[in-house]
């Protein structure tokens, strides 16, 4: 296969683990006998300072053109003085809404050799941390219209909450076919005994659902399903939830393997076209001393070709290069001790060299 990707280094530490994606991307390449072609386009800060807007029009077109864009970090404190409408982190939201990308999928994994890293107990995080949360990206409160008014002397604001069948229907689709994949459960988290947004969901949950009689279902309210991660992370295969519950839902579950460093993300739309990034940001601080770890990164472009490209395999072989190189080398971030103590860019080629040779 020829793959072109978009590749949209950003800010702080964005083009130091694009870097060892794209290293280890090329890696896949030469062991399957595909090719990966890439574009640099700017975004965020960069964009910013050399073409005056964090999200130029030639990055969208540029993003439009490509198979897939890989997407490092925004932000920085050079810019956090810049008006909302100007800063880095709109060409982030803006490329999002461009590229119509609805649907977030945040795997979250423990690696055996981090498990010292988790602060779940033990006795739960040896009974396994795999789990992935598919939040709805587009719809629900975050882009409802809002308002603020004066009653009585008093201010008052409104958010308002919306949800249609097909923004809710295009999202279950997503999460049952990745449970197809997968272990076969899948979660509805809502708040259907409060909300009415939450009813729908839960509506066509087990309708869309019926689709899928080989899928384990079931749902739960947000306030246990926030209990449940911390206590019982193991229970859980795909969780599938509206926007604001996905937003907090995955910060949570990020926090079970130890380190930000390690998780992958996917922002995909119509046909699998999909935004691979790390969920963490720019970290401007360790940005050029060779301290971030590209761990999350590689495992986005791993991401990427599971999923937008079809290349199971090559996914799994990246996959297991990482769970390789972890019990070898580390980044700081990570770092016991006992292993050994390596920078970016070698952490990028221990991951390239086992995978080659593997």
């Amino acid at each position: 296969m020829k793959m072109n990707i978009a590749l949209l280094k950003g800010d702080g530490i964005g083009p130091e683990i694009i870097n060892e994606a794209v290293k280890v991307l090329n890696a896949v390449g030469k062991k399957f006998g595909h090719t990966f072609e890439y574009t640099d386009l700017p975004i965020g800060g960069y964009a910013i300072d050399n073409y005056g807007l964090p999200l130029p029009d030639e990055t969208v077109a540029g993003c439009k053109a490509a198979d897939a864009v890989m997407l490092g970090a925004v932000g920085g404190p050079k810019w956090d003085a810049m008006p909302p409408e100007k800063r880095p982190e709109k060409g982030l939201l803006g490329i999002r809404k461009a590229l119509s990308l609805y649907a977030n999928l945040r795997p979250v994994k423990l690696f055996p050799p981090l498990a010292f890293a988790s602060p779940i107990r033990a006795d739960i995080r040896d009974k396994g941390i795999d789990l992935v949360i598919v939040r709805e990206l587009t719809g629900g409160i975050y882009f409802g219209k809002k308002s603020e008014s004066v009653s009585g002397g008093r201010a008052v604001a409104l958010d308002e909450c919306v949800y249609s069948e097909e923004e809710i229907d295009r999202l279950l689709k997503v999460g049952f076919e990745l449970a197809g994949s997968r272990g076969k459960k899948i979660c509805l988290v809502d708040k259907a005994n409060v909300l009415k947004t939450s009813a729908l969901w839960r509506k066509r949950f087990y309708e869309i659902g019926g689709n899928y009689p080989d899928i384990e279902k079931s749902v739960m309210l947000v306030d246990n399903a926030a209990m449940q991660l911390v206590r019982a992370p193991y229970a859980f295969d795909v969780i599938v939830t509206e926007n604001m519950f996905g937003d907090i839902l995955s910060d949570e579950a990020a926090v079970l393997t130890g380190s930000i460093g390690l998780i992958p993300s996917a922002s995909l739309g119509e046909g699998g076209f999909g935004l691979y990034e790390p969920i963490h940001g720019s970290a401007p601080d360790i940005a050029g001393t060779g301290k971030a770890n590209p761990v999350a990164t590689i495992l986005s472009a791993a991401m990427m070709t599971g999923t937008t490209f079809g290349l199971k395999a090559e996914a799994k072989a990246v996959e297991n290069a990482v769970a390789a190189a972890l019990t070898k080398y580390r980044t700081a971030d990570v770092y016991t001790g006992a292993e050994k103590l390596v920078s970016t860019s070698e952490m990028g080629d221990a991951v390239a060299a086992l995978l080659e040779n593997n």
